[in-house]
């Protein structure tokens, strides 16, 4: 691992364990707030922030047990545990909204009095919180390529929208006596977490599935791999993350019988080199000559019940 890769990785801890104690401390007051003033508005951003802080917490917990040891039971380690938390973080937010969309319409049928200048204090303050959260994770931490620190960070932009739904909601209650901004303004953030859940669980489970990572072009790597006039062909490739911000490569490439291995380890070198620039960071090759049995098609066309068969073959 990389020493940036460490530096990000302490940054992005040290980020995110002051970001859940500010987001966890708000949402208690948040969700007492929302208690006490009768407001959907503001429990549901409580929730919101609620599901911040859980996944703020299972960030954490993903970067201390990413850090854990390779065994030879896990040979990867515990990288992938972030993914599942992913997942996880991804269904409760959907759980949230929609258990949010159905209190909303209960009240919609029948608005409750709500005590508007409470809400509005709660809801601002809630604002300026998440604003310098955002910030403070933008400025030291990696929001662009971990998906756990993505996540997290989603989460707070969304839940900024809410504070400001329950402004908006708290002002026209106060000026107009609107009783239903207060469930709409809990329906539009409830929509807001419908949808970070949702993306957040596709995105993670594209991973689970070993789909190809979505910065990576296979095309572009099939080329960079080709480019070597000592390499004939490429087939059996496969290409998947093993945690955010981890790819890995696996393939099979033809070169000639006359090579030597010496040859063959300044050419995988130099293979290697050039797919670190296109974020892989995990390259496995198999080199092998014209006479070893292979498939012309560059993905890996193995069927399971192929793989019986090669179990059979007598020596």
């Amino acid at each position: 691992m990389s020493d940036h890769h460490n530096h990000t990785h302490s940054a992005n801890k040290i980020v995110l364990l002051v970001s859940f104690f500010i987001i966890f401390t708000y949402m208690i007051v948040e969700a007492i707030g929302g208690y006490l003033t009768n407001s959907l508005a503001l429990l549901s951003d409580a929730g919101h922030m609620l599901s911040d802080a859980v996944s703020l917490a299972i960030a954490l917990l993903a970067f201390s047990l990413g850090e854990k040891a390779a065994n030879s039971n896990k040979t990867y380690g515990y990288k992938r545990f972030e993914i599942l938390a992913a997942v996880l973080n991804g269904l409760t937010l959907m759980g949230i909204a929609f258990f949010i969309f159905y209190e909303a319409f209960m009240r919609f049928a029948n608005p409750p009095e709500v005590a508007t200048t409470g809400m509005l204090i709660i809801s601002s303050i809630g604002l300026a919180v998440n604003i310098f959260v955002a910030w403070f994770m933008m400025r030291g931490s990696d929001t662009e390529d971990n998906l756990n620190m993505r996540g997290a960070y989603l989460h707070v932009i969304s839940d900024m929208l809410g504070s400001v739904g329950a402004i908006i909601a708290a002002l026209l209650i106060m000026f107009f006596g609107w009783g239903w901004a207060d469930p709409l303004a809990s329906v539009i953030v409830a929509a807001l977490v419908l949808r970070s859940g949702y993306f957040v669980t596709k995105a993670s489970l594209h991973v689970l599935m070993e789909g190809t990572p979505q910065n990576v072009d296979i095309n572009n790597i099939v080329q960079t791999i080709e480019q070597n006039p000592e390499i004939q062909s490429v087939h059996d490739l496969h290409i998947w993350s093993i945690t955010s911000g981890l790819n890995a490569l696996s393939c099979h490439v033809v070169v000639k019988k006359e090579m030597t291995i010496g040859e063959g380890e300044k050419l995988l070198q130099k293979v290697e080199h050039d797919l670190a620039h296109q974020s892989i960071q995990h390259v496995t090759i198999q080199l092998e000559t014209e006479s070893h049995k292979h498939d012309s098609s560059i993905l890996c066309t193995t069927k399971a019940e192929d793989t019986g068969a090669h179990h059979h073959h007598h020596h």
